[in-house]
């Protein structure tokens, strides 16, 4: 699968809301007002029309066509909701989505090869890419240009005094 195909998580399936088939979802982007821009998503072997989302506590509260009632919403709970990749707006320069960087191969600016990108975090002041090493032990670096010269596609460039 092309990495413009692959699927990308916006949202799960949290449980019903109310009797008319609403469902609470636990987002993973930025919010509400972000899955409006899509009118379909694949639900694991279905497809689920959205009709309505608003912000809700934690959260969001949707409206599929699909799902008419209590019973079906509550039978979707943990189901994830996903779009391809080439469904996304693009890109500015230097901007990136998450999904994108996770799996990226890394090397040192020393040329050697450190790992792969396993997890993206932002406690406040940033993002933090988590790295994992061939040995399996990580260590997190900041998604910045002192510390990540160079990235793309590809994979990405470590600084060497960032490499534990």
């Amino acid at each position: 699968m092309s990495r413009a195909d692959r699927p990308v998580t916006l949202a799960a399936i949290a449980g019903a809301h109310g009797v008319r088939g609403e469902v609470r979802l636990k987002l993973f982007g930025e919010g509400a007002e972000a899955l409006r821009a899509f009118s379909v998503f694949d639900a694991g072997n279905r497809r689920l029309t959205l009709k309505s989302v608003r912000p809700a506590n934690q959260g969001a509260v949707a409206t599929f066509a699909e799902i008419t009632d209590r019973s079906a919403a509550e039978a979707l709970r943990g189901t994830l909701l996903t779009v391809p990749r080439s469904a996304l707006p693009p890109l500015a320069g230097g901007e990136y989505y998450y999904h994108d960087l996770i799996g990226l191969p890394c090397v040192s600016t020393d040329g050697l090869a450190v790992g792969e990108v396993v997890a993206i975090d932002n406690f406040g002041a940033g993002d933090i890419l988590e790295i994992a090493k061939p040995d399996g032990k990580r260590f997190m670096v900041p998604m910045n240009v002192r510390a990540v010269p160079t990235w793309n596609d590809d994979g990405m460039t470590i600084d060497a005094a960032f490499v534990e």
